[in-house]
């Protein structure tokens, strides 16, 4: 039997990935059955489950994945530049991308109001984006751009609501015009007054 060189075994990973979160997106947690994971894959289980232990490890992966992804962003530009990434993506209308990221981000927050055990081990995740988005908005008010009249916290807290309505108002298929004012409007906000 050949041997599989580690970027193909990476290569197949992101491969499945990609796969499951369209359907995930597309069926939800529990619609996304092994064989549809199959078709949208185009992977045999076995081929799946050689990367992945079950399902649930499947979609933690996803969920996972996209929580890095979103702590590098927040990490380099902030909160509200994930914001205007999603509705870049979301104005590029038609893309899977925006549907599959966006399907994780429900299926989470679904998951985490029905299920303890997932929400249990969710909170690292959640508080590696929140502590990304503090740790900028210090480096930001050190810079001096950052208004220093309101708490680091508050400020997080504040554009992790922003972001969470955000993710709302797209699943909701509510209209994007303007939103990209609405995100000036949250990035002035928090930005120190100009004197």
């Amino acid at each position: 039997m050949p041997r599989v060189s580690a970027a193909e075994l990476e290569a197949r990973r992101q491969r499945i990935l990609a796969g499951a979160r369209a359907c995930f997106a597309r069926y939800g947690y529990e619609g996304a059955t092994v064989r549809r994971l199959e078709e949208e894959i185009g992977l045999s289980r076995g081929a799946i489950f050689h990367h992945f232990r079950d399902k649930e490890s499947l979609f933690l992966a996803v969920a996972e994945d996209d929580a890095a992804a979103m702590v590098a962003t927040v990490a380099r530009n902030g909160l509200v530049q994930v914001m205007r990434d999603l509705l870049a993506r979301a104005e590029g209308a038609g893309e899977p991308e925006i549907a599959g990221w966006l399907g994780t981000q429900l299926e989470v927050s679904r998951r985490l109001r029905t299920d303890p055990a997932f929400a249990t081990r969710w909170a690292a995740r959640s508080e590696a984006i929140a502590q990304a988005t503090r740790d900028r908005l210090r480096r930001q008010r050190d810079a001096g751009t950052v208004r220093s009249d309101v708490d680091i916290s508050v400020l997080a807290q504040f554009l992790e609501l922003a972001y969470d309505g955000m993710v709302l108002h797209l699943a909701m298929g509510r209209p994007l015009a303007d939103l990209g004012r609405v995100l000036d409007l949250v990035e002035t906000a928090v930005r120190r007054p100009s004197d």
